[in-house]
């Protein structure tokens, strides 16, 4: 972590419990969070993309997945995700049981049994450059995510997160990840902080007036 990120980056992360869905206390536009344990976020509604339906793959904790498509907006108000699927059949999956929801590009890569999302860079390998918020996931099975998020109150109210991933090159363009499917988040870095403009210096003129003299 030090030797990635260096200077003034350089331990500033702490990893925290994201589990038993506990909300965040930090305030808006900060690169540091912590929860409050023993209470209930409010419902909220995931806004993912335009549009009314997005090819989706559901990966869940026992390995299984599900290709169809899922809303433009979903929130967890009800026990259980609704996908449609290729064949027109509407799916009911428990939100217990899903790991993440990417969004994807399209189904071509379901020929790959055991990685259709093709998330194959799960961490960023350099400093990303896409403004927001990086964060670092650790899910209830060990796995490790890193994505930027939404700077935003869907970090301390959301049903879940919204993560653009480190390739967005692959077939997978966003990830959504339940609260109860994170165990620890870690705000590694606020990237892109906005509202901090640079001073502008006075330009110097070229014929300064002598003390006493008005032009």
């Amino acid at each position: 972590m030090q030797r990635r990120l260096g200077g003034k980056y350089a331990g500033a992360c702490k990893a925290v419990p994201y589990h038993n869905r506990p909300p965040l206390t930090s305030a808006i536009r900060t690169s540091f969070a912590t929860f409050r344990a023993g209470e209930e976020p409010g419902r909220a509604k995931i806004h993912a993309m335009g549009s009314a339906r997005k090819p989706v793959i559901v990966r869940k904790f026992s390995r299984e997945w599900y290709a169809g498509y899922a809303g433009a907006a979903f929130g967890q108000d009800s026990s259980a995700l609704e996908v449609l699927d290729q064949g027109g059949k509407v799916l009911t999956i428990g939100w217990e049981t899903v790991k993440w929801v990417c969004y994807v590009r399209d189904f071509s890569s379901t020929a790959d049994m055991s990685n259709p999302e093709r998330l194959l860079q799960k961490r960023f390998a350099v400093r990303p450059r896409t403004s927001g918020l990086w964060l670092r996931m650790t899910l209830n099975d060990g796995d490790e995510l890193e994505g930027i998020a939404a700077n935003d109150r869907s970090l301390i109210s959301g049903a879940g997160l919204l993560v653009t991933p480190p390739d967005t090159r692959s077939n997978t363009q966003r990830v959504y990840v339940p609260r109860q499917a994170i165990q620890t988040v870690e705000v590694v870095s606020l990237i892109g902080a906005g509202g901090q403009r640079r001073r502008t210096e006075p330009q110097p003129e070229l014929f300064p007036a002598e003390p006493g003299q008005e032009l």
